[in-house]
């Protein structure tokens, strides 16, 4: 079969990369007093009043604490963080990396028993937590196995009271600041290769690995976002997403790197409102976020009547660009300004994001870069270049890595698919006390299996189409990825969110689309069954386009959205 050529988008020339190579911690401090003037972060406080933080006090807070770590003798201890994003959780982590330690990020959304269960099962000695977690592991205090240390970010009396175990943050700050002007310095990191971070995988004490990361893998990664990621050094960006997914932690290094201004989100429901005062430049999303404001562009519009002048709009911006004129910033400045004026690019990762999403933001004049990764690769793996984008695919590997397919077969467009493996500098160095895990994930000859799915076209770009775990096997042996129908699914403007599974129907296997439909695309009053017959019709012109084995047999409607795991992927597990 011959191969079928992937469309390309030429977006710019190359530029010069203005970021500096971090080897480790070490390193990383040394690129931050270079900039040691600029804002870092800016952030709200509980009054929502906005506070600056420099470079250079961001480094002294993280060196202070180092310092108090080793003082304290928590010098190469395991330290977990929990907390919304803050200039804190922030200077924690940089400070246990800069003492030999292992930082231990923690889901905040996870339950009290979850947490302390995950902190249990890794001996962590120590606890850093936010206002949040304020009187909420007083039975840890008293009972946990290993725990020696807790140190609250903003205690009250009350919480100081609870335990003689308490050490407040600003204590260490205090103590570390005196030890600083006595002339303390950052150490060198003694091998690169050694435990640095422990991650978990989503799920609960059972079903979760305990991956294990070194400074090598997470500060390889650093240095490959800043040498593919459309940023520079004046760039604002507003950290939107949690701080303990390795993503949005890796993207945010890699911003300092930079010497980027970052903006902290305070709440998800002031993401509108905070980007028209912080007025970024680029943005750090997962799909959700990239769907969720479509909508709400298109609504806006349709309320205010000005849907027709938005399709128009649309139309004049691509027949301008085909002859060169681009007046996209003019044509859409109403739609710009609601995300501050200035929005200029995003980079998308966490899931498969539609290509239609790319074009349309493409059309308004906010180019989006998809990347792959997993937490097991620190995240990243591949990212599309931004000289040269290409829709649907998630871009070559980064410098850090190379990736190839494994035990594929010839698709419809030519090329071979099968599992999508990894190789290089940011690969884990396995499962925390699960051998049997970690040699599963690894082949013979070194390479880490990823579980996902998908093929390398003729420029070594890297499309997904789905994962091992989810294939649905129909009973005539061929292979369906819920993840292509899904994506197919997703260009049907009644429908929000979608799932496909395979469901048995006496010796046959139906593909079967659960729905949650979007109301806001039907007239008012509406009922479920004229939804529907609706959205049923939009899947029989759907089924024309694929191959007959692929078809959606059966459509079931459901009331509410689907539960979502805190990196809002659906959880599949709970689909019947």
């Amino acid at each position: 079969m011959s191969k079928e050529k992937t469309a390309k988008i030429i977006n710019k020339p190359k530029e010069i990369r203005l970021y500096e190579r971090v080897m480790d911690v070490k390193d990383f401090c040394r690129v931050l007093t270079k900039h040691s003037d600029k804002v870092v972060f800016t952030y709200f406080d509980k009054k929502r009043q906005l506070h600056d933080v420099t470079y250079g006090e961001f480094l002294h807070k993280a060196k202070s604490l180092a310092a108090a770590f080793t003082k304290r003798g928590l010098e190469g201890k395991r330290i977990a963080i929990i907390g919304e994003t803050s200039v804190n959780w922030m200077a924690s982590y940089v400070a246990i990396l800069s003492v030999g330690g292992v930082a231990i990020p923690l889901d905040k959304e996870l339950e009290i028993s979850v947490i302390e269960g995950f902190m249990e099962s890794v001996d962590a000695d120590a606890l850093v937590y936010s206002s949040s977690f304020n009187s909420k592991f007083k039975n840890a205090m008293d009972a946990h196995s290993s725990l020696s240390c807790f140190i609250p970010m903003e205690p009250t009396e009350e919480e100081l009271a609870l335990s003689d175990k308490i050490i407040p943050l600003n204590t260490l700050y205090e103590e570390g600041a005196v030890e600083v002007a006595a002339g303390y310095e950052i150490p060198d990191v003694k091998n690169r290769d050694a435990l640095a971070e422990f991650l978990f995988t989503s799920g609960t004490t059972g079903t979760s690995k305990c991956v294990m990361l070194s400074q090598k893998n997470i500060f390889s990664v650093v240095t490959s976002a800043a040498a593919t990621v459309p940023f520079t050094p004046d760039d604002t960006i507003v950290s939107l997403l949690p701080i303990h997914h390795t993503y949005e932690l890796a993207c945010l290094l890699a911003g300092m790197d930079y010497g980027m201004h970052i903006c902290i989100n305070d709440s998800i429901t002031h993401v509108l409102k905070n980007l028209q005062i912080f007025k970024p430049t680029g943005l750090v999303l997962v799909p959700l976020y990239i769907y969720t404001f479509y909508k709400r562009i298109w609504a806006e519009a349709k309320k205010t009547g000005r849907d027709k002048k938005l399709k128009l709009g649309i139309t004049a911006a691509r027949s301008l660009l085909k002859v060169g004129v681009d007046k996209r910033r003019d044509l859409f400045a109403e739609v710009l300004n609601s995300f501050g004026g200035r929005l200029e690019k995003i980079v998308c990762g966490g899931a498969a994001l539609n290509p239609r999403m790319v074009e349309f933001f493409d059309t308004l004049g906010v180019s989006i870069y998809e990347g792959y990764g997993i937490t097991e690769c620190a995240p990243l793996t591949c990212v599309v270049p931004y000289f040269n984008r290409k829709y649907a695919s998630v871009g070559p590997a980064v410098p850090c890595c190379q990736v190839r397919i494994h035990d594929g077969y010839e698709n419809e467009k030519g090329f071979i698919e099968g599992e999508i493996q990894v190789k290089g500098d940011n690969v884990m160095l396995g499962y925390y006390n699960n051998p049997e895990a970690t040699a599963d994930a690894f082949t013979e000859d070194g390479w880490f299996r990823t579980g996902d799915v998908g093929y390398l076209d003729e420029d070594e770009y890297c499309f997904i189409t789905g994962r091992l775990k989810t294939v649905i096997v129909l009973e005539n042996g061929k292979n369906v990825f819920p993840e292509e129908i899904e994506e197919y699914l997703g260009n049907i403007e009644t429908i929000a969110e979608s799932a496909v599974i395979g469901r048995q129907a006496g010796s046959e296997v139906n593909l079967t689309a659960l729905v949650f439909p979007d109301a806001t695309k039907f007239p008012e009053g509406t009922t479920k069954e004229q939804m529907q017959e609706e959205i049923q019709k939009s899947i029989n012109e759907l089924n024309k386009t694929l191959p007959t084995y692929k078809h959606i047999k059966v459509v079931e409607l459901r009331d509410t959205e689907f539960e979502k795991t805190t990196s809002r992927k659906i959880k599949r597990h709970l689909l019947k």
